[in-house]
């Protein structure tokens, strides 16, 4: 069996098309830590960590990462601890990692990526295989509008529209009366054409201000709440009292997560992330305790590169309970932008190809591996030091 022989991590930026915020993010997308891992039999694997320091879960339960904590934990303890592991044996890989150190999901997902990756391609299969075999080809892509002005909002809701895209995702919790009236602007643009869902990313302080917020916005026909507050408790207080469904998302990392929220009712939707819980092995656990629960699921994520982003993919490809459409990037290199910006937050990429992207869903690439190649000039341009 081919054994793990190297590990290398590398930092990149990509160009962002224009900024993107969420409450409490103070950093730019796009600077994360790429994994590159090679085994005995010349297989090579590639995984990202899109780490943002401003990102954890509720009260501090999970902290946040950076490229930099990102690159020392890898580089440190990950590394090399799973040297000489069979690379297909995910489940030593993830007991071999956790000896080693507690925590750092993020690490551990981007090693665990080039883990899937290689081992995939020394079978000469996709990804989803390993991870039980694809329920759909097809992703839909929900477009993120970040905090930007209403104006803005208003003009690009109708742009990706016109493009394929069929959900859109608006940023708020930062100012209620703003945030009802980017949300009528937006329904207004897109009329009948779309789906709104709105993300507050725990910005409301109290679960009474989210709610008298969210009865506001009711009338704009809103496909989902996400994570109007900090907290599963607060969550429950949101989702007994309105009629718009409650998504979770920092207060739904893991597993475990889920059955709190389940107790406690606190949600009919979790977003499913391959990073938060440690990568694609334990994103499925997710997936399959929502599922059992009754819950329903997207794939969110934080707006990766495309080496990060093929997981996503796959996962999206591979869960049944993940039945939503997707807040993934659509990653698309510079050659092949032609002016368009739904599911798309960078300038260039990082892969050979595109993703393709037909009638607003990603195409879920069918090759071996994650079925796109990494494109390791593309890397080195990006490259900087950390």
């Amino acid at each position: 069996m081919p054994a793990i022989q190297s590990v290398e991590t590398l930092v990149v930026q990509l160009p962002t098309r224009r900024e993107h915020r969420w409450t409490g993010l103070n950093e730019p997308i796009g600077r994360y830590l790429l994994v590159k891992l090679t085994d005995d039999a010349g297989n090579v694997g590639w995984g990202e960590a899109p780490a943002l320091k401003d990102w954890g879960g509720e009260y501090q339960r999970y902290f946040g990462e950076s490229t930099a904590t990102t690159e020392l934990v890898v580089s440190r303890y990950l590394s090399k601890a799973i040297i000489g592991v069979d690379v297909r044996n995910i489940v030593e890989v993830h007991a071999r990692m956790d000896s080693v150190l507690k925590g750092y999901p993020y690490a551990k997902a981007a090693v665990e990526f080039a883990v899937y990756d290689a081992a995939a391609r020394s079978l000469n299969v996709p990804v989803y295989t390993l991870l039980g075999g694809s329920v759909r080809k097809r992703i839909p892509v929900t477009h993120s509008l970040g905090l930007i002005s209403v104006a803005d909002a208003e003009a690009e809701a109708a742009k990706v529209v016109s493009e394929g895209i069929k959900t859109i995702k608006i940023k708020i919790g930062v100012d209620p009366k703003r945030d009802v009236e980017v949300v009528r602007a937006v329904r207004s643009a897109v009329g009948s054409k779309a789906e709104i869902c709105v993300d507050a990313n725990e910005g409301y302080e109290t679960a009474g201000l989210a709610i008298q917020t969210l009865r506001k916005m009711e009338q704009y026909d809103l496909k989902y709440a996400e994570q109007l507050v900090m907290g599963i408790e607060k969550l429950a207080q949101v989702a007994a009292a309105v009629d718009v469904p409650v998504m979770a998302d920092e207060s739904a990392w893991n597993a475990h997560d889920v059955i709190q929220i389940v107790e406690r009712k606190a949600a009919q939707i979790v977003s499913i992330y391959t990073t938060k819980p440690g990568g694609l092995y334990r994103a499925m656990e997710v997936a399959a305790v929502a599922r059992a629960a009754g819950l329903i699921c997207n794939v969110n994520g934080s707006v990766e590169t495309g080496v990060g982003n093929r997981a996503n993919v796959h996962l999206a490809a591979a869960a049944p309970a993940v039945t939503l459409s997707c807040v993934v990037p659509v990653s698309t290199n510079a050659v092949d932008l032609d002016g368009r910006s739904g599911g798309i937050y960078y300038t260039d990429d990082l892969l050979k190809q595109s993703m393709t992207f037909n009638d607003g869903a990603i195409e879920v690439p069918d090759g071996p591996g994650f079925g796109i190649d990494v494109d390791e000039a593309k890397v080195d341009k990006y490259r900087i030091s950390n």
